[in-house]
Parts: C-alpha cells; sequence; structure tokens
C-alpha cells in the first residue's frame, strides 16, 4: 500500500468542526501518506447514496465524528456506520471514532474501539482545539505509519 485512503462520516450539524480536522490533515495529505474523502466531494449529477457508499468502501480508514447529530442521523446509522462496524469486523478498515461533542455513545456498537482525543474527551471540551485537533491528526498518522509499514 502506497497511502491511505481516508472516508470522514459525519452528521451536517458537525461541518465546522470537520473542516476544521481537515485542516489538520492537510500535512499528510501534502506528505502522499493519504487520500481522503467525505460527502462534499460528491458532485452535481451523481447518486449521492451509491457514490457515499462506494467511496466508504475503497476506504481503508474510517473516522467517525461522533456527536448527538452524528448518533442521531438515520443514514449514518443505517449505512455508514453498519458497512464500517461490518468492514472493521472483517478486517478490511480500521474505524476510528473521534468524539466531536459530548454525548452519550458508550453503548453503541463503535464504543469498543479505541477513539481519539485521548480518553475520549470532546474536542470541544479542550481549552485549546488546536491541542485535540493535533492529537488526533497524530493518532491518525500513528496509524497511516503502521499501515505503511505492514
Amino acid at each position: 500500500m502506497s497511502k491511505a485512503y481516508i472516508f470522514t462520516s459525519y452528521a451536517h450539524e458537525d461541518e465546522a468542526l470537520k473542516t476544521e480536522m481537515d485542516k489538520y490533515l492537510k500535512v499528510l495529505k501534502r506528505s502522499g501518506k493519504i487520500d481522503t474523502w467525505n460527502d462534499r466531494a460528491l458532485i452535481p449529477g451523481q447518486e449521492w447514496d451509491k457514490t457515499i457508499m462506494d467511496e466508504l468502501n475503497k476506504a481503508n480508514i474510517i473516522l467517525l465524528l461522533v456527536s448527538v447529530d452524528f448518533n442521531a442521523s438515520d443514514f449514518i446509522w443505517e449505512k455508514e456506520l453498519a458497512e464500517a462496524m461490518r468492514r472493521h469486523e472483517e478486517g478490511t478498515a480500521y474505524v476510528i471514532p473521534i468524539i466531536l461533542r459530548e454525548c452519550q455513545w458508550t453503548s453503541l456498537p463503535y464504543a469498543k474501539l479505541q477513539a481519539l482525543p485521548r480518553n475520549a474527551q470532546p474536542i470541544t471540551e479542550f481549552a485549546n482545539r488546536d491541542s485535540a485537533f493535533t492529537e488526533v491528526a497524530n493518532g491518525i498518522e500513528r496509524l497511516v505509519d503502521y499501515m505503511l509499514t505492514k
């Protein structure tokens, strides 16, 4: 594998936080270690449901941007999360929960996975969000480096 392909699953209510996180992944993109995709890359005329699932199935890292809105989304729950966890179980993708905002999540299927930031502290609760996003980016880079050397 020459680079990792990252799919980001998120609720549109969290778009500002997703956009902020994307900036922290830019270093990995510029280094040639990753490519990323999220639904804002859809182009007019594409079948959004099919394209989203195709891109999710291409990814070897799936980021779950966890918030109350993420957990409340029927599309995420029925489609993206179901497929992400299926791929995790079969060992074809790494799934990383990234806790954006405080919410109930510890009884959900992804709760068994190591989350970011450390100790699953919500990003919005950090006194310095730069520290939180940097910690997330460093964690993702550790996984990517591990995958690239495997």
